[in-house]
């Protein structure tokens, strides 16, 4: 785990004091996802003394709790590449939808596994200086072009038939189903469906909220997820066009029924508050972060340790985290009108050296 390249962001050394109310954390709720870290991290060695601590700790209490991470981590600021100390935090979550394993009239918008026609080339393996870099493709002719747009997968192409996994009755829901990139999907018969992420078309996030924002059809109060979501339902004949805008694509994979909850790109369950999706460019995927922001519409703080477990595509820069807020309606209300500032700490283990990446 290295910390972030100055050209993605900064960080600077701080002291615990600084982290606002951090003394009042309930660090109990924040240990499950310290655990699963340390199940994903364990065996890197700089990892392997902070997460043998853990597992030897008897007392659970938030003070106790607290001594640890003071005793074996050293937080940093996280600044972004200009300087700044604030970024843009907004939510997610994980819905749940309608749908049936075959399809109907009513049941006929798919959700895609992922085609035998994508190619995931890893980057770095040609050019090393681009570490963590892929591209998304497909052959044709003999060339390695870009895949399919959100436009074209929708109109149809022959590699994604017969990748179904379910159908849905809602193109919308859908629609977001892939911008949360994990959810459940109820049958007709009861039984609900657990998909998650297992690749996209390579192709850029486009935002719809802002689209409609520049055209003057929503403001920008009223473009949360369930603004669009509205504006979906009242303009039924405009939908697919507006959703086409955005090229990106997502192909999930059918999850156990008892999983824990969602996959993040961490390879660990997210877990609901205590979990962000992050740039892994900037900040380390697996790391704590003292996140300082506040409830979604309101001024009301909200500060807490954190864990990056997660990535997405449209999270970029330093200071940006994506607030996992868990499964069902209420999780869907506060995600989908969480759009704060916030700031952000990294908590590195003691042992790693940041000073090539410090600003004073």
């Amino acid at each position: 785990m290295q910390p972030p390249p100055k050209e993605t962001g900064y960080l600077q050394a701080a002291s615990w004091d600084e982290l606002p109310d951090w003394g009042r954390d309930e660090l109990r709720q924040a240990w499950p996802a310290f655990i699963r870290t340390c199940m994903a991290l364990s065996s890197q060695a700089r990892w392997q003394p902070p997460c043998w601590a853990a597992a030897r700790m008897d007392r659970h209490d938030d003070a106790s709790l607290r001594a640890f991470f003071e005793s074996w981590f050293t937080p940093y600021r996280i600044l972004n590449a200009d300087g700044t100390l604030s970024g843009l935090v907004t939510g997610y979550y994980e819905p749940l939808l309608r749908g049936s394993r075959t399809p109907s009239q009513t049941y006929r918008f798919p959700i895609y596994g992922v085609p035998d026609d994508l190619l995931t080339i890893q980057v770095d393996e040609l050019f090393p200086e681009l570490e963590g870099e892929r591209v998304r493709g497909r052959r044709e002719n003999g060339h390695v072009v870009p895949y399919y747009t959100r436009g074209e997968i929708e109109q149809g192409i022959d590699s994604l038939r017969g990748r179904e996994i379910l159908w849905v009755d809602d193109a919308v829901e859908l629609f977001f189903l892939h911008i949360q990139g994990s959810g459940r999907v109820r049958l007709q018969d009861g039984e609900v469906v657990r998909v998650g992420y297992a690749n996209h078309n390579g192709h850029p996030y486009r935002s719809v909220g802002r689209i409609l924002i520049d055209r003057g059809e929503l403001t920008i109060a009223s473009a949360s997820m369930q603004g669009i979501k509205q504006w979906g339902h009242d303009n039924p004949d405009r939908l697919q066009p507006l959703l086409a805008e955005n090229p990106a694509y997502v192909f999930f994979r059918e999850l156990p029924s008892d999983a824990i909850g969602p996959i993040g790109a961490l390879g660990v369950p997210i877990t609901p508050g205590r979990s962000i999706a992050v740039d892994e460019k900037s900040v380390p995927l697996g790391a704590p972060v003292y996140l300082a922001t506040s409830w979604p519409n309101s001024n009301k703080p909200l500060s807490r340790l954190m864990f990056a477990q997660d990535k997405g595509g449209a999270i970029k820069g330093a200071v940006r985290a994506d607030f996992f807020w868990g499964f069902g309606d209420e999780a869907g209300e506060f995600a989908g009108r969480m759009r704060q500032s916030g700031q952000m700490w990294l908590l590195l283990p003691s042992a790693i050296t940041t000073s090539a990446h410090e600003r004073d």
